[in-house]
């Protein structure tokens, strides 16, 4: 028993004198230890006292996300893909690809036993429903099947290596060759000499 507990059943046993009154201290100190031993058992599963370890399936995960976005005969068509990954099925590849050369934290690995750890599918599906939905990083496990903090890590790798990756092409500042097109297509928007116009007013 914790120190509290002795100390506050010492507190009750001076207080109560008859052997009924002393028999419900005994029982509720009883069920005190009780409860503490089952509470210390469960905690020596996980990382963080008092919660229980969850084996993640992360084969599963990956399954599931391949058999609905990626397999030949696919549960949810390219329109739902886009809406729900913010871009198309071809770019979503494309930047899988790029971010697997760029940095080996996107590569499935598997582990000392041969077990398959998360795929780089899984981990860019946790970062983009962040990024699309602004959704919790725990919310993703249900589905996915990674964890709060690796969801996390996934995500500023994610940013990091699509910054590394991506930002001299489309993150530079407009030469005149990009103005110039830009004109164009404002024009034959019925937008003659506008350029970034916010307001929608010339």
């Amino acid at each position: 028993m914790g120190r509290n507990t002795n100390y506050a059943r010492n507190m009750l046993l001076n207080d109560f004198d008859s052997d009924d009154d002393f028999e419900i201290i005994a029982l509720l100190a009883l069920e005190e230890e009780r409860l503490e031993r089952e509470r210390a058992s469960t905690s020596d599963c996980g990382f963080v006292p008092g919660y229980r370890f969850i084996q993640p399936d992360h084969e599963q995960g990956h399954q599931r996300l391949f058999q609905d976005y990626f397999a030949e005969s696919l549960v949810y068509p390219p329109n739902i893909f886009r809406r729900r990954f913010r871009m198309s099925h071809y770019l979503f590849l494309r930047i899988k690809s790029n971010l697997e050369e760029k940095d080996e934290y996107f590569v499935q690995k598997g582990n000392a036993t041969g077990v398959l750890g998360l795929s780089s599918v899984q981990k860019m599906t946790a970062a983009l429903r962040m990024l699309a939905y602004g959704v919790a990083a725990d919310f993703t496990d249900e589905y996915v099947r990674i964890g709060e903090s690796t969801v996390i890590e996934s995500l500023k790798k994610f940013v990091e290596a699509i910054v590394d990756i991506y930002s001299t092409k489309y993150l530079r500042s407009s030469n005149s060759n990009d103005i110039a097109r830009l004109l164009r297509v404002g024009e034959r928007r019925g937008f003659p000499r506008m350029l970034g116009g916010i307001d929608c007013m010339h």
